[in-house]
Formats: structure tokens, C-alpha cells, sequence
């Protein structure tokens, strides 16, 4: 019988390092999928700054405990650590899936790190990913376990996805999706939703075959929704915005370690969860992105729609048993605020049309920035 798995926790967070004057991008704190050390793209400032941002990232990324509190304590070590490396510029610190009106087409826009390599394969689809992501890892050591897991969470991506949503604005315009981010980032090949694999040999074959043909110069170049890493032995979900509090990050973290859980459990009894096409599952993962939490998903047990926070409370309540064994009753109960009150999307868009909206749209466009700093920077 094999080891429980450890179902520790790490977290990627990518950063915006803004203007004060303009309220526009300056800086991207990201961390490269390459070498997997934290990036300030553009800056060569202080060593010492920059060595502390390192030392806060890389501590965090890597799945060192299971406890959602101790994530905690140091996610808000690492934001305060990049806080004061903006505020020490005399800069801002922002997070959400997108800026509301950067535009990769400027020449002084600095590249996202996690593309740089890629640039001269994919041109402009690398360079329009101006977007920010949160990859959380869990730890699942047998492989054979990992593979069945990520077949089976597909189906949760776009419950998920709706609780996170923070990128209705993209190049100074309300795209009118919640998740905006999520297409983008949907450009890139060997992204979305991934495959299902019949085992961990048949995932490493895939894997295998694209190395040999040179389409993939490492495992990093496989950008799915979730996916396996080698590295932390984890399954690191790549879906979600970048969220300006904490406590809904941190709140997702939970839910995602709570629903890992309750698969291997599942698992472990011998019951299967049925597993469904990519191709039906990506139809939820539109309705995510386009309506968010006010929009309709389909149960495909049932065959029909129902009310996205209908089957986003079912989830959570389907998961309660194995959040209260791992203690983190407190951080997912905070989703209920979200799905009453509406993600960072909302919120933003809510500012936009307070500030006078098409009518006041640049000043409109700066007061969302304003808040995002506000909700961020809690360094200060």
C-alpha cells in the first residue's frame, strides 16, 4: 500500500510594478519557467532588494508544508517583500490577470519572463501575453495518482475559474468577459484544458515524443490548465488570475488542496468520478470566462445548465469533509463572501462605470488601477 499522499502546498504569484503619475505598467515581477528564479523585467536596481525578492519567491514556490496557514504567513511575506521593492522605486504594486490598459504594443513594455525563451518560435502571440497568473502546486507523490487526479479536476476547472476571475480590461478596453487572461493565455499551443491520459506512461511517452521532435525544449512548454510538474512531484493548476486579497487567494489554495483530497479518497475506496471530453468540458470553461459567477454551467451528470454559484456551492459543499479535516474551514468559507459579493472582476468593472464608465473612460480606467493598488499594497 502506497504513502498517503503529502498534499503539500506552493504558490506562484506574477506581479505588476506600476507608475504612479500614469498609473501604467513599468515592471513585471514573474517567475521564468525556464530556471524557475523570480524576474524583475527591466529593472537592474538594488542587489540587496532583489536578492530578498528572490530568496521570498523561491521559498514559496517550492511545496514545503500542507498547512493553508503557513502559505499564508508567507504570502504575505513574499507581497510585502515585493511591496517595498515598489515602494523603494518610488512605484506601485498591483495585482490582477490583466492591466486595464497596458498595451503590449508599446516599445518600452517589458516582456513577461515566462516567455522571453519562446519569443522567436510563437513572435507576437508570446508578446501579447501582458497577463498574470497564481499557479498553485500540490503535492502528490505517486505518479499513477497524479495522472488519474488531473483527469478527473478537469471538470472542476471552470467552477473554479469563476471564483478568481480579475481580467475584464485589456488594452484600455471592458472586453466584457470576466476572464480575459484565460483566452489569452489560451493562444499559446499545448494550453486550456488538457488531455486525458490512460496512465503516467502514456502522459511520459507524449512528453517523450514532443522532446524528441524538438517541438519542446522541456516539460515548462506544456502550458495546460493543470499539469503535472516533475520538480515538486506536484500538480500545479495554471488557471487562475492573479488576485489582488489575499484571503480569496488563499481561500482558491484551500479549495484546490480540499478537492485534490477528496479525488484520492475517491480513489482510494475504489469509486470512480466519471471523467468527460475535453471538448465539453472546455464549453464550461467559456461560460467561466464569459459570465463568471453570473452566468450558467452545464452539469453534464444532469444535462442542463444551472446557475454558475449553484454548482460552485455544490463544489464546495461536496468537498466540506476533507476542508474540515485539513482545517481550513476559515479560508474557504470566505468564498461564500466571493460568490455573494462577485470577484475582482466585478469590482473592478463596478469602478469603471462609478468613475462615469465611456463617458470619463481614461480617468475611469486609472481609478480601476487605484483600486487594485489599494486592495494589494498591503504593505502599507
Amino acid at each position: 500500500m502506497s504513502q498517503a499522499p503529502s498534499l503539500r502546498l506552493g504558490i506562484e504569484e506574477e506581479y505588476q510594478i506600476i507608475d504612479p503619475e500614469t498609473r501604467n505598467l513599468r515592471y513585471i515581477v514573474t517567475r521564468t519557467a525556464r530556471n524557475e528564479q523570480p524576474v524583475l523585467r527591466g529593472y537592474d536596481g538594488d542587489t540587496a532588494l532583489s536578492a530578498e525578492l528572490t530568496r521570498a519567491m523561491t521559498n514559496l514556490a517550492k511545496p514545503a508544508s500542507n498547512q493553508v496557514a503557513l502559505l499564508k504567513e508567507a504570502l504575505i511575506e513574499q507581497r510585502s517583500a515585493v511591496c517595498q521593492l515598489a515602494e523603494s522605486m518610488g512605484l506601485l504594486l498591483a495585482a490582477s490577470g490583466t492591466h486595464p490598459f497596458a498595451s503590449w504594443k508599446q516599445s518600452d513594455m517589458p516582456l513577461h519572463g515566462r516567455y522571453e525563451g519562446v519569443m522567436e518560435e510563437m513572435r507576437v502571440v508570446a508578446k501579447r501575453m501582458l497577463i498574470f497568473g497564481a499557479h498553485i502546486h500540490v503535492v502528490i507523490e505517486d505518479s499513477a495518482e497524479a495522472i488519474d487526479v488531473m483527469n478527473v479536476v478537469r471538470y472542476m476547472l471552470p467552477h473554479l475559474l469563476t471564483l478568481t476571475s480579475s481580467s475584464p480590461f485589456w488594452a484600455g478596453r471592458d472586453t466584457g468577459l470576466q476572464s480575459y487572461r484565460a483566452i489569452l493565455h489560451d493562444n499559446l499551443p499545448r494550453s486550456g484544458v488538457p488531455h486525458y491520459f490512460a496512465s503516467p506512461s502514456e502522459y511520459r511517452h507524449y512528453v517523450d515524443l514532443l522532446l524528441k521532435t524538438h517541438c519542446i525544449r522541456s516539460e515548462n512548454d506544456i502550458w495546460w490548465d493543470v499539469r503535472p510538474h516533475q520538480e515538486y512531484a506536484s500538480l500545479e493548476f495554471r488557471l487562475f488570475d492573479m488576485m489582488p486579497v489575499v484571503e480569496d487567494v488563499v481561500g482558491i489554495v484551500a479549495v484546490v488542496q480540499a478537492v485534490v483530497a477528496w479525488l484520492l479518497d475517491l480513489r482510494s475506496r475504489n469509486i470512480s468520478f466519471r471523467t468527460y471530453p475535453r471538448s465539453l468540458i472546455e464549453e464550461n470553461k467559456w461560460r467561466a470566462e464569459r459570465y463568471g459567477l453570473d452566468g450558467k454551467l452545464i452539469d453534464f451528470g444532469k444535462e442542463q445548465q444551472l446557475p454558475a454559484r449553484t454548482l460552485v456551492r455544490e463544489l464546495l459543499r461536496l468537498i466540506g469533509p476533507f476542508v474540515d479535516r485539513l482545517g481550513t474551514r476559515r479560508e474557504v468559507d470566505h468564498l461564500y463572501t466571493v460568490i455573494e459579493r462577485g470577484t475582482s472582476a466585478d469590482r473592478q468593472r463596478r469602478i469603471y462605470h462609478q468613475q462615469g464608465g465611456k463617458a470619463n473612460h481614461d480617468a475611469a480606467l486609472r481609478a480601476v488601477v487605484d483600486s487594485l493598488v489599494a486592495e494589494t499594497m498591503i504593505c502599507r
